[in-house]
């Protein structure tokens, strides 16, 4: 049976403990708010005023006018005016612009004419995505004004203009604005639970072990189940303060908008980090080293979190063998569950696949905790 006596004592002892250190308390409480910061502002997925040049070989009206379009677009931002394609070639080769717009002679003139008239786009393709992105605006840009000079032009001639007999419009569901914070601030979230809960806690027994404190515990009838739940206690409500702060910031200052019940939210970012906690104690009973465990806690959690859960490379993008890797990591499931809980507003009908996948996740590595300390006690 478990002696909620002696678990409450591993508890207070632990507490005693991060109020005495008061740096890595502080450290614990101010790096989510300070990454959530930086990597919100920082980190963004929005290409927009990309670096662009403009050659006009033609200097009419016309092609002024072009132009007049692609600098008012905020997608781009003119940043030089080339005169040959010597010059071109320079500006690319030195990335001072991503995109230039060559307008031919004769662009007016066949234009005015009712001809077909052709303008080069060039392209740094070093940043094949980003440039991707450029010829995308580029040629919504160039198919509009195109489109407009043919309704002009039919005007001029008396006729009137023929609707496309198919007409689409654009509706985007749960981000209509396709703000990038959005996406984002979930993600990190979930990033920011994974490296605290597993960082704070991959600490304890190793540094136990090199203060030479381990040995009296070792002398005392504290079972492993115990030693485990005291440990995890006090981390736990930093960590759950941790995710109150990461919430509020995210949704007061990012504007990240909370459509889902915040009790579905909080339920399974508890659990979440009841699993992360429980890793960072696995790997500090496994080392004893306060080192080693602090580099293997970064190499489990932060990596995988970042690089295979989709937070910023989607999935399904991956090659296959790497998919399958991406169900085993944990984060996979909880930045699911934020961005169907913030943009969605879904609850756990719809969520119960990823809540499920987190409390396996939390079971497994508490008895993998209790496991490996149950050894060291032994």
């Amino acid at each position: 049976m478990i002696s909620w006596r002696r678990t409450r004592a591993i508890a207070r002892k632990e507490c005693l403990h991060v109020l005495r250190d008061y740096r890595s308390l502080l450290l614990a409480l101010v790096l989510p708010l300070f990454m959530l910061l930086l990597f919100g502002y920082a980190l963004t997925l929005d290409v927009d005023r990309i670096a662009a040049a403009l050659y006009d070989m033609d200097r009419t009206p016309q092609s002024r006018d072009l132009v007049e379009r692609l600098r008012g677009s905020r997608f781009f931002q003119i940043v030089a005016v080339p005169d040959s394609y010597s010059d071109i070639e320079r500006l690319l080769d030195r990335a001072d612009c991503l995109m230039v717009l060559v307008i031919p002679r004769g662009y007016g003139r066949r234009i005015l004419a009712g001809r077909d008239s052709q303008v080069q786009v060039l392209l740094d393709g070093s940043d094949s995505n980003t440039a991707g992105i450029a010829l995308g605006y580029a040629i919504a840009l160039l198919q509009g004004y195109d489109a407009e000079l043919r309704e002009k032009a039919l005007d001029r001639q008396g006729m009137l203009s023929v609707p496309p007999p198919v007409q689409g419009e654009l509706r985007v569901w749960y981000n209509p604005e396709l703000r990038a914070r959005n996406y984002i601030v979930p993600g990190l979230i979930a990033l920011i639970m994974m490296i605290i809960g597993a960082l704070i806690t991959s600490l304890t027994i190793a540094r136990e072990y090199e203060s030479g404190t381990m040995e009296q515990l070792l002398s005392t009838p504290v079972r492993p189940l115990e030693l485990v739940l005291g440990k995890i206690t006090p981390y736990f409500v930093i960590g759950m303060t941790d995710m109150a702060v990461s919430v509020a910031v995210g949704t007061l200052v990012f504007g990240v908008p909370l459509r889902g019940n915040p009790l579905v939210l909080f339920a399974s970012a508890m659990v979440f980090m009841v699993g992360c906690l429980a890793l960072g104690l696995f790997v500090s009973a496994a080392t004893r080293s306060q080192a080693i465990a602090f580099q293997l806690g970064i190499l489990i959690s932060f990596l995988p979190a970042f690089l295979l859960s989709g937070f910023i490379y989607a999935i399904s993008n991956m090659p296959l063998v790497i998919q399958l890797v991406t169900y085993l990591v944990p984060a996979r499931y909880f930045i699911t569950l934020l961005k169907g809980v913030f943009l969605k507003g879904l609850g756990i009908k719809m969520l119960w696949v990823e809540g499920l996948m987190m409390v396996a996740f939390a079971a497994l590595m508490f008895r993998a905790a209790v496991g490996k300390v149950k050894g060291k006690l032994a």
